[in-house]
């Protein structure tokens, strides 16, 4: 049987108030470092006017990759308190942002701390959890008339077509779940030229 893991199903809010400053959160679903990427240019233009934009993420299964960052904050102040909450949520393919507005009183360490992890927790309480299944992508290639073998065996599976090649040679890059995918390339070997993992 496999692990199981939960992300979150969509992207939600949360908002926390302290002593005027305004902390609005953001939960995302994520699965590579370029979404991530992506994510945090969008924010940094849409909220060039925040004193602060601090994240968090945690992607990946059995070998999870993960961020903290106070972007400016004193340090450990509000990275690692959103990165807890994801992890005392059991997330991964998440990012957390908090974006403040300083309200002009000074919260001290403890009070920020508390201040990033509240607003943390708000996005993701306001978040529907998810199972997600590790998933393995891998690149098949074949002759052009092996094509409905190729075809047949794929469409057995649950798969995701990530890419396809289709030239005198034929490659096609596909996501399945990490146990699908063993059957899955047992079952292509024979009709396929190479079988990149």
């Amino acid at each position: 049987m496999q692990p199981v893991f939960y992300s979150i199903k969509a992207p939600s809010e949360g908002l926390y108030k302290e002593k005027g400053s305004k902390f609005l959160s953001f939960a995302f679903p994520v699965s590579t470092e370029t979404e991530i990427r992506d994510i945090l240019e969008r924010f940094k233009k849409d909220y060039y006017d925040a004193r602060h934009i601090c994240y968090a993420y945690r992607i990946g299964f059995s070998e999870q990759k993960f961020r903290a960052n106070d972007a400016g904050e004193p340090a450990h102040t509000a990275g690692d308190p959103i990165f807890n909450q994801i992890k005392s949520f059991d997330l991964t393919n998440t990012i957390v942002i908090v974006v403040r507005y300083f309200g002009g009183t000074k919260l001290g360490k403890s009070g920020l701390i508390q201040a990033y992890k509240t607003a943390a927790e708000e996005a993701l309480k306001n978040a529907e959890k998810i199972e997600v299944t590790e998933q393995v992508e891998f690149t098949v290639t074949f002759e052009y008339e092996k094509m409905n073998d190729i075809m047949k065996v794929l469409k057995s599976f649950s798969i995701d077509f990530v890419h396809q090649d289709f030239q005198a040679v034929c490659s096609m890059t596909v996501r399945a779940t990490k146990n699908d995918s063993e059957v899955l390339v047992q079952q292509l070997t024979p009709h396929s030229k190479s079988i990149d993992l």
